[in-house]
């Protein structure tokens, strides 16, 4: 039986979960929910980064991500921009992405990874 790591914990969740080669990454969102789709986007794959950091890996590691935008009429294209940007060239991993009320109504954008741990 595999160890199960978890890392950034508090009473409720835990921001990344490590188990049996398998880097899972919590839905992220932005810290400044004053910022358009781009700045949003831009944090929360800032925040992704750090987090696969932490696990000693990078995005070239992902294998699935999951994207609710508030209103994905308005913010598809503007979150796609940034993301097509923000990939590892060659190793874009699975995506599904929906529209989803989010937990607060300035939030625009919230991302889920899963990535393979060295």
């Amino acid at each position: 039986m595999s160890d199960i790591q978890r890392h950034h914990t508090n009473a409720r969740m835990s921001r990344v979960v490590v188990h049996n080669g398998t880097v899972y990454i919590g839905g992220q969102t932005a810290d400044d929910r004053s910022q358009d789709i781009t700045g949003q986007t831009q944090q929360v794959l800032a925040k992704i980064d750090g987090y696969l950091k932490d696990a000693g890996i990078d995005k070239s590691r992902l294998l699935s991500a999951q994207v609710w935008l508030k209103d994905i009429e308005s913010d598809f294209a503007g979150m796609n921009a940034v993301w097509d940007a923000w990939t590892s060239p060659g190793n874009t991993p699975t995506r599904a992405t929906v529209e989803s009320r989010l937990a607060a109504p300035e939030l625009l954008v919230e991302i889920a990874v899963i990535a393979a741990a060295k």
